[in-house]
């Protein structure tokens, strides 16, 4: 494997591209279950048939766990958006047509959404009563099995050549309620600092999908809470300021 040419560098993995497949190399302490998960996940949403990069081989690189996909080449939606700022508002809807075909999929053996969030609000640092409201909360929404991305944003999308959308990372990949993702979707955004995409996102997923919108606002604050436990101390603290906003009823 020529691992010469980087894609991406993140937080615990570095992305290659090696001809036509696409190595994820995990840090050495990075946990092999999450590993396997990954591509489990992937795995499974490949049998959905959404357009996504099939996993090819998990192996180990120099003592470190990998994962071989398939290369897509393209460039990415939030790349195409950079580049032409007068089309934004199209890109934007092809990219909530993307991910209400990801909620229209299903995928019984994915991890449950609802456990997932409850496993990282108990690992939060809010305190007890701020916990236990969110619990409370989260338990009272809706249980729903759709396929929910968990990370989906414009980075996220690949577009080739030929204008064929790919989705990729579904690490975070769960069965669940969409409005959850969506209010994933939000945050992301707003974390990116587009917040007049994260108003303009938020208006057209609902419009689309005919949910009410104080529906996904509902779930702002479970979804910051649990996605606080992870990311920089800025990141943490934009997130928390979510957790304590008025109830959205």
């Amino acid at each position: 494997m020529k691992l010469d040419r980087v894609i991406a560098v993140r937080n615990n993995k570095t992305i290659y591209r090696d001809g036509d497949k696409c190595v994820k190399v995990f840090n050495e302490d990075f946990s092999k279950a999450d590993v396997l998960n990954e591509a489990l996940n992937q795995s499974r949403i490949e049998e959905t048939g959404l357009n996504i990069p099939k996993v090819l081989e998990v192996t180990t690189i120099n003592g470190k766990w990998a994962i071989v996909t398939e290369y897509i080449k393209g460039k990415t939606l939030a790349q195409l958006m950079n580049e032409n700022p007068e089309k934004k508002d199209e890109y934007l809807e092809l990219m909530v047509n993307l991910q209400l075909e990801v909620h229209s999929k299903t995928s019984p053996l994915l991890n449950k959404l609802k456990d997932k969030m409850n496993r990282k609000i108990s690992q939060t640092d809010l305190d007890a009563t701020t916990r236990y409201d969110l619990h409370t909360r989260l338990e009272s929404m809706p249980k729903h099995t759709k396929v929910c991305h968990g990370d989906f944003n414009p980075s996220n999308i690949i577009i080739t050549e030929s204008g064929k959308p790919y989705i990729i990372d579904w690490a975070h990949a769960t069965q669940g309620n969409a409005s959850a993702d969506a209010a994933r979707t939000y945050l992301l955004f707003w974390l990116n600092g587009d917040i007049d995409g994260a108003k303009k996102y938020l208006d057209l997923f609902c419009e689309k999908s005919k949910t009410e919108k104080h529906y996904v606002q509902k779930w702002m604050p479970i979804v910051a809470a649990s996605q606080s436990v992870k990311g920089n101390e800025k990141e943490r603290e934009f997130l928390l300021s979510w957790v304590s906003v008025v109830d959205y009823e």
